[in-house]
């Protein structure tokens, strides 16, 4: 939550569509209605306090590779004309996927030298090693390695001037005194407003459902994404503040306004449609200005500063003023919380629509069974009887996961191992991994390019659970005070959940027809199936 996601809600410039409809299977048998009530609990159990981790002891020299030691192929031309020429490979002549195989096909590696963008004049220092490997993505996940300090958009940093004049949290490293107090903070937020998190998602997505049934009854489509915006940023508003937005002076504009300011920051990071030579001036060689957007920042940070007095009272208590609290809970929550769900949902949805009626059925099937036998709660335990549903999520956070890039610097010289060979990065390095990569490596996933809805499911596709590598760290691991894994890892898992939980209680089936964005999919149902058992 207050670490990771690097997605937002920008405009989407004209998507292109194809269609995704599937032929479906007859319902099962069982025709019992669900009658069901939403739990007022997160989880039946109160949640254990996070633990605290001392910071790790000295890091010893690197074990001696057992790999052939191989020098880092690639190189960063010249200056200037090698970073440019990197960002028009990247943004215009190959694309981003493109430029990375390329270069592994050109060098025979998957670590390899090369200039990112933004470049010049954005950032002083392009260069980076490369990690496109299930077995060398990792390193960046420890903090005795490399340095998480201003790495969070990579070769450079947007301005503090967009976040109230403060290094937000996503931007410290752990080993920064300011890191454990704020993370902790979040961990308070969390656990503060648990009973909340069910049956206020409930309430917000079922008016998402009920504007889709309109909008398909009325034109006979239905565009996923604004709809799915208004009722993300509605629901992290109910329940972690507790303050509906429509009833504020913020109203309905909170999606937008939060699209517009993060804009501002990742700009020097996006393809948006504009006329090649314009966009790439405009956007990826000069900062926009922050004061275009100061007005709305305020309005945000008025709605937060107001909605959040129990956890600024608990900033005060932990040491930390009120106004840099206040910063960073609108950064979790717009930047990291609301942009995992902007980015994730769609992309969710398009993998389980293209996936069709068989996989449709297995889940109505066994969510509805569960929530029966669950009293027709909707629950942590229940949700704990659906193998299927908990495999599908993990399954598009492997595919497509919501933070496809990681930056650390390396904190001393090291020998960091692909599957092939050992290669040595010098102190004061940056280090890059292209996660999408690492998560559909070959080497440790079978048919790593497709969706497979089970593929998590049993014994063996559990210990495959490390290997989904989203959340700044193994799936397998806990969020800690001393690490840099998302704060809110587990609530983005739980909330991702209730998503295909609320969506097949409600529907049979659903077609789709999918394009592309700034971000991702854009996604537009063409028919939603209501529940038939």
């Amino acid at each position: 939550m207050a670490s990771t996601s690097l997605t937002f809600s920008l405009p989407q410039l004209r998507p292109t569509k194809h269609n995704h409809s599937e032929s479906r299977r007859g319902a099962p048998a069982l025709r019992l209605p669900v009658r069901r009530r939403v739990a007022a609990s997160v989880s039946d159990r109160p949640a254990a306090p996070p633990a605290v981790v001392a910071s790790p002891p000295g890091p010893g020299p690197d074990p001696k590779p057992k790999l052939p030691l191989r020098k880092i192929p690639g190189d960063y031309g010249l200056p200037l004309v090698g970073p440019l020429k990197d960002r028009q490979d990247y943004f215009y002549n190959q694309g981003r996927d493109e430029f990375f195989k390329s270069r592994i096909q050109k060098y025979g590696s998957t670590v390899y030298r090369a200039n990112l963008p933004p470049g010049p004049f954005i950032s002083q220092n392009p260069r980076v090693v490369v990690l496109l490997d299930g077995k060398s993505f990792p390193v960046l996940f420890d903090v005795t390695k490399v340095e998480k300090r201003d790495v969070f958009t990579g070769t450079y940093m947007p301005s503090t001037e967009l976040t109230g004049g403060y290094r937000v949290l996503s931007y410290l490293d752990p080993s920064e005194p300011a890191h454990g107090k704020l993370k902790k903070l979040m961990f308070f937020l969390l656990k503060s407003r648990r009973d909340h998190v069910i049956p206020e998602f409930h309430s917000s997505f079922t008016q998402l459902f009920e504007t889709l049934e309109a909008d398909l009854a009325a034109t006979g489509k239905a565009g996923f994404g604004d709809p799915s915006d208004q009722a993300a940023f509605n629901f992290l508003a109910r329940a972690l503040y507790g303050v509906n937005p429509a009833d504020t002076k913020l109203g309905l504009d909170g999606p937008k306004l939060v699209g517009k300011w993060v804009l501002f920051q990742i700009s020097p990071l996006l393809v948006l449609g504009l006329p090649k030579l314009v966009e790439d001036l405009v956007i990826h060689t000069f900062r926009l200005p922050p004061f275009l957007v100061k007005e709305d920042y305020k309005r945000l940070y008025d709605f937060f500063n107001s909605s959040s007095g129990s956890v600024l009272d608990e900033a005060e208590r932990m040491g930390i003023s009120r106004e840099e609290a206040c910063h960073n809970l609108l950064f979790a929550t717009c930047f990291n919380s609301f942009g995992g769900m902007k980015i994730f949902f769609p992309n969710m949805i398009k993998w389980i629509g293209r996936a069709g009626g068989k996989l449709h059925n297995q889940l109505a099937g066994e969510i509805r069974s569960a929530v029966r036998d669950a009293g027709g709660k909707v629950t942590m335990a229940a949700m704990e009887q659906m193998p299927l549903m908990k495999s599908v999520v993990y399954e598009a956070l492997r595919i497509d996961p919501p933070v496809p890039l990681q930056y650390g610097k390396a904190k001393r010289d090291l020998v960091i191992e692909s599957h092939d060979a050992a290669y040595k990065v010098k102190e004061g390095e940056m280090i890059f991994g292209y996660q999408p990569f690492a998560t559909k490596d070959p080497r440790i996933f079978e048919r790593a390019e497709e969706f497979v809805g089970d593929r998590f499911v049993g014994e063996e596709g559990e210990r495959l659970l490390r290997h989904v590598l989203w959340s700044n760290g193994p799936e397998t691991e806990n969020s800690t005070l001393g690490n840099k894994q998302c704060a809110g890892k587990d609530f983005v898992v739980l909330v991702s959940r209730l998503l295909v939980v609320e969506l097949f209680l409600r529907y049979d089936s659903f077609d789709i027809e999918v394009g592309t964005s700034a971000l991702g999919a854009s996604v537009t149902l063409t028919s939603l199936k209501k529940a038939s058992f």
